[in-house]
């Protein structure tokens, strides 16, 4: 009996807080996870999309044709309402590098609005791009488009950070039927119903019958 190794998959961030959730929710999937760390010669990938999909597209396509190997590729951002859509697609780039200066930022353009209008939403597109199903890869092709998800989770932003847990403007974010910020709920609970969660729910599902029609 031949065995089939079971398929790579490289996980296109660099954020240690999304590495550690895609982990999570990738646990059982019979894939081998690769990351961006392994590789010395690759470039980065400028975010010029206008939407979500299309950045998450262009991460997930390049970094595939990189380094060969199926990758998976998210973008994701937070609307809120009050400051008509912002940041959306600029979050990562929305007050400085860190988080803590894009949370200040945040709290700052809604000194003036009221808690009970602070609606906004969590978005996340996930990608994922490759070539054929299973190990089949034709390298003298472009990679394509296997999959894409996006998932979202509405709630409202809080006057300050509550919680240690999760990473962005998650200390400040608290999903609708819930009165704990993502930071103060734990990550199974967070991975269940977030944003990502819901992208990595149907990637996943996406995954096992990708394997299974090899």
């Amino acid at each position: 009996m031949i065995h089939t190794p079971p398929p790579e998959i490289l996980v296109a961030t660099n954020n240690p807080g999304k590495i550690r959730e895609i982990q999570e929710s990738l646990q059982g999937v019979s894939v081998t996870l690769r990351y961006l760390r392994e590789f010395g010669e690759i470039s980065g990938v400028e975010e010029v999309g206008a939407t979500y999909a299309e950045n998450a597209i262009l991460k997930a396509l390049s970094y595939c044709k990189q380094t060969g190997i199926c990758a998976l590729a998210d973008d994701s951002g937070l609307e809120v309402e009050a400051l008509g859509g912002k940041p959306g697609v600029l979050s990562a780039r929305y007050g400085g590098p860190s988080d803590r200066e894009r949370t200040e930022k945040l709290l700052m353009a809604l000194t003036q609005v009221p808690v009970q209008e602070r609606t906004a939403r969590f978005v996340c597109c996930m990608t994922l791009a490759g070539w054929t199903q299973g190990q089949s890869q034709d390298y003298r092709k472009d990679p394509r488009v296997l999959h894409v998800y996006e998932g979202k989770c509405e709630g409202r932003i809080v006057d300050e950070p509550r919680g240690k847990n999760g990473f962005g403007f998650d200390p400040v974010f608290v999903p609708t039927g819930y009165d704990k910020t993502f930071a103060q709920l734990p990550s199974a609970v967070k991975n269940e119903i977030s944003h990502r969660g819901q992208a990595l729910s149907a990637m996943r599902e996406f995954l096992n019958r990708w394997i299974a029609s090899t």
